[in-house]
């Protein structure tokens, strides 16, 4: 069985390695709609709100009105130098690629698995006519490419038998 859920966050970012208007600094309300493989046992449907007690305060804590930012973008040392010279605490979600919509999609469907949710698909609308689908098949593939780019951080060859041979069980 398929579940969906829908989130929000408002988060900054910019495409540093980009030579247009979104290489500026600049924000989105990011739409992210969850498609969720479960197994149903007994007589109950999926609570949702096994789903939102996880994903929601997640979220929050973790990307909304945060700063999107790859590490390597000289943007970076500079907002490390401000937070140094003021005392002021940015709140920073560190990427270790561009913060594209395509990244930030690989970094969500990541986190989201590694709670322990089968994830079958993830849509990021970064605006109001332009959204990302991601599949599982998308995020198996990314791995490989990162995992040979970046050395092992991203093949957890556990993380798709979680997905393929175990979904979610809802009582």
């Amino acid at each position: 069985m398929l579940i969906e859920k829908q989130y929000k966050f408002y988060a900054a970012h910019r495409n540093e390695e980009l030579n247009d208007k979104c290489r500026n600094l600049h924000g989105h309300r990011y739409g992210v709609r969850c498609v969720f493989r479960v197994e149903r046992q007994g007589e109950i449907s999926t609570l949702f709100g096994d789903f939102d007690s996880k994903i929601e305060p997640w979220l929050k804590q973790r990307y909304d009105h945060a700063m999107l930012i790859h590490t390597k973008d000289p943007l970076y040392q500079s907002l490390l130098l401000h937070e140094q010279r003021t005392g002021e605490s940015l709140r920073m979600k560190l990427f270790d690629r561009p913060t594209s919509v395509e990244n930030l999609c690989f970094q969500l469907f990541s986190e989201i698995v590694e709670m322990g949710f089968c994830l079958e698909r993830l849509e990021v609308q970064e605006t109001d006519t332009s959204t990302v689908t991601y599949t599982q098949a998308d995020w198996l593939s990314d791995k490989t490419t990162f995992a040979s780019e970046c050395g092992e951080r991203y093949s957890d060859p556990a993380s798709k038998a979680r997905c393929s041979d175990q979904s979610v069980t809802m009582a």
